[in-house]
């Protein structure tokens, strides 16, 4: 097997473990579960929690104390396992304690993979920007498939979405031994300050402005994304409260319908080089900001027949440009304007920033939010409101990081990445 074929299906397997449950997970929440809906932003909040300490943590081992690789098999493994044990749960805080430690045991993995690809296409003499978003692209399919087989097999609602993610991340774990070795870069000299020897000196990145400000906006749209990982399966299936929907196929297939977000990711992971080289990293992650406000005012509107299906579809559609343009562009920034020493671990920030405090952020306040202001007696969400309301919070993100972050576009720095 060829290293770019190794990679592309380290790529598939690892966002099937994710797409298998995340988002029909809301589904198998309030309406087979019954459970609430606060109750449920904590247990989304698990994602940004573990994101807080885990990657940053796995950056730093993998910087300096084990081969990435074995990390990462490691941690699947684990992870899996894990998994294992959710259908069983009974009681929402039961249920938010084994969340919290599959999460703290695979969101670390989402930036060991991109260390691992990086690492393994610069040593073999790729060009990273022409390699790997192709290569990433099956991450999405790998997801796609997870959420059409839950879908299809009739587990949108059940438990067992998270067996068919625990059997796959398992076949990962033991599928990682066997990738190229990837050793630690940042070994470390006798007179190494304290911090040095820790693997902190990678959070001395805060110290620089434009970095300490890309952290911080990378906090904000990590909040964004949460908000329809949370609760796009639920909006679409809450249609069939209305009689003239109940047996429509917005509703039946609601989990189809919201694949159409990944469908779109596959085509903008594709487009990133463009975009990157003829227009620059900045500008490519304005585009993002502002397709999340699209995406969230589509929503809004959205219905499931005529001009309201479209928008919804529409609404999909935009969401591979609000994913990609920043997650990946961001990454790629990550990677070209850090030491190498330290990569591993400053993708591991970027992941803490992203999945962690803005996790957190997006998942408890909207939760509260929601809960507090756009639900109805009889329970009941308002989902127009709500979706207006997040369309609003994403065009103010949009202005101000137009405003504030400064980069001058370099084609050649991102030539040569």
């Amino acid at each position: 097997m060829n290293l770019k074929l190794k990679l592309t299906v380290l790529s598939f397997l690892q966002f099937f473990v994710w797409g298998a449950w995340l988002i029909t997970i809301g589904v198998y929440w309030f309406g087979t579960k019954h459970w609430g809906g606060q109750e449920f932003g904590k247990v989304f909040a698990t994602l940004g929690i573990a994101s807080l300490i885990m990657p940053a943590l796995a950056g730093i081992i993998a910087d300096r104390w084990m081969n990435a690789e074995k990390l990462f098999g490691i941690l699947h493994i684990l992870y899996g396992i894990t998994l294992l044990f959710l259908p069983s749960i009974s009681t929402p805080e039961n249920f938010f304690w084994i969340m919290l430690l599959a999460m703290m045991f695979y969101m670390p993995t989402i930036s060991l993979s991109n260390s691992i690809a990086y690492y393994i296409l610069k040593n073999n003499n790729y060009d990273v920007v022409k390699v790997f978003p192709p290569i990433r692209v099956w991450g999405t399919v790998g997801f796609i498939v997870a959420m059409w087989i839950t879908n299809l097999s009739g587990n949108k609602d059940s438990g067992v979405q998270f067996y068919i993610a625990a059997v796959v991340a398992l076949v990962l774990g033991v599928y990682a031994f066997f990738l190229p070795k990837c050793p630690p870069q940042n070994l470390i000299p006798a007179n190494a300050s304290l911090s040095e020897k820790l693997g902190l000196n990678a959070f001395s990145l805060f110290k620089d402005y434009k970095m300490a400000l890309f952290f911080l906006f990378s906090m904000f749209l990590g909040a964004a994304l949460q908000l329809t990982n949370m609760y796009g399966d639920t909006y679409l299936s809450d249609f069939g409260k209305i009689p003239e929907y109940a047996e429509s196929f917005v509703v039946k297939r609601s989990t189809l319908i919201m694949s159409i977000s990944q469908i779109s990711e596959t085509l903008f992971i594709l487009a990133i080089p463009f975009f990157l080289k003829k227009y620059g990293i900045k500008n490519v992650m304005l585009l993002s900001m502002f397709a999340w406000v699209l995406r969230f005012g589509f929503f809004a509107y959205g219905g499931p027949q005529g001009i309201g299906l479209g928008l919804i579809i529409l609404s999909c559609v935009v969401y591979g440009m609000a994913f990609d343009f920043f997650n990946i562009s961001g990454s790629l920034f990550v990677e070209t304007t850090t030491d190498y020493k330290i990569r591993s671990s400053a993708q591991g920030l970027f992941m803490m920033m992203t999945n962690g405090f803005g996790a957190i952020g997006g998942s408890l306040l909207s939760g509260w939010l929601i809960q507090t202001y756009f639900t109805l007696e009889n329970g009941d969400k308002m989902w127009q409101e709500i979706w207006l309301v997040f369309a609003a919070y994403a065009l103010v993100i949009t202005i101000l990081f137009a405003f504030m972050f400064k980069h001058k576009h370099d084609p050649e720095v991102v030539a040569v990445l």
